[in-house]
């Protein structure tokens, strides 16, 4: 299948040199933003894989469409793949590829794994028969921990996924490895926790609170119905997150690393904090609804990141408050501009 190549070439401010390509799946979502930015800043040339049917998605990336390129083609198309990594040969590789939203996996679990495992081994495929030296980063998930009995969790944690989703991720993580090991290949995977940021869709916890507290504060809404406000989370902020991606593949060698906060917030932390914002006692507001309570809410996820602390000299910049301060004062002004389409879809970017 012939590729196709949407290329925008632009002046790079004066002294800085282009200095490396970097190849994103997954480009249009939340962290395909964040990364974007991040690469961007640093002299890089990005280039996206978007499939064609989804080009449409490119506008999420705001300011940013302008400034990447983009090649459209299927991640399931291995030639197609093939041809891509060839044709820009890549200095790193972000594989961002997943649907963004958990529960979802349940409807179509296949999906789920071919879009996920597939598309890593497709892509780790292209780097053996090219044979570029490319940097690759695969985005697996805390998700994988699943059915946890300690915390916190690091890399020597055993794995027991609990959901589609997650045993896809587990998969391509194995699969990752399994290149690195057999084939010599410089391939880092990231055990990202939850990470957020007003680019979040409202199907997400966070986004649906600080949605709300906004929508209310400015008489568009008079309640949040919520599951249980004791349920605890590792929330951290994408934009540092992303640097952790990157600052993987700058590393002698490869490795795999958890990436959170190690810190723990309840919702009802993250429902005062929010309503806070807007100058609003939130318990006037909130109601617990048993149809939004998980069966597994007793299971505490949480990262231990001090090897990447170590190894990577990275640590979290933004704080949980500051994280829902800039939540919620964007969706105050997306509603009040009439601006929120771009941000409620549960795109895989």
């Amino acid at each position: 299948m012939a590729v196709a190549y949407a290329r925008m070439q632009l002046p790079l401010p004066r002294g800085q040199r282009m200095a490396k390509t970097a190849l994103i799946a997954g480009i249009t979502g939340q962290d395909g933003y964040y990364l974007s930015h991040l690469l961007l800043e640093r002299g890089y040339r990005v280039v996206g894989l978007i499939p064609p049917q989804r080009q449409a998605n490119l506008a999420k990336l705001d300011e940013l469409a302008a400034r990447v390129e983009v090649c459209a083609v299927e991640l399931t198309d291995a030639a197609g793949l093939l041809e891509v990594v060839e044709t820009t040969q890549p200095d790193e590789i972000y594989n961002l590829a997943a649907p963004s939203f958990v529960p979802k996996s349940w409807d179509d679990p296949l999906g789920t794994l071919d879009l996920v495992t597939g598309t890593a081994t497709r892509l780790l495929a292209a780097v053996r028969q090219v044979g570029i030296p490319a940097r690759f980063y695969q985005a697996s998930s805390s998700e994988m921990f699943g059915a946890v009995d300690c915390s916190p969790q690091d890399e020597t944690t055993p794995f027991r996924p609990k959901n589609p989703y997650a045993a896809a991720k587990l998969h391509a993580h194995w699969t990752m490895v399994h290149h690195r090991q057999r084939y010599d290949l410089f391939a880092c995977s990231g055990i990202l926790f939850n990470h957020e940021s007003p680019r979040r869709p409202p199907s997400f916890v966070t986004r649906k609170v600080s949605l709300a507290a906004a929508a209310i504060k400015l008489g568009q809404g008079d309640r949040l119905e919520m599951g249980s406000l004791d349920a605890k989370r590792d929330w951290g902020y994408a934009g540092d997150h992303v640097e952790a991606m990157w600052r993987m593949l700058q590393a002698d060698e490869p490795d795999d690393y958890v990436i959170g906060t190690g810190q723990l917030h309840t919702v009802r932390e993250l429902v005062a904090a929010a309503f806070d914002c807007v100058g609003l006692d939130w318990q006037q507001y909130v109601e617990v609804n048993p149809r939004f309570l998980r069966p597994d809410e007793h299971f505490q996820l949480v990262a231990n990141p001090t090897k990447a602390r170590e190894q990577l000299g990275w640590q979290p910049q933004v704080s949980f408050d500051a994280l829902i301060e800039r939540m919620v004062k964007a969706d105050l002004e997306r509603l009040q501009n009439g601006t929120m389409s771009a941000f409620s879809s549960d795109s895989c970017g």
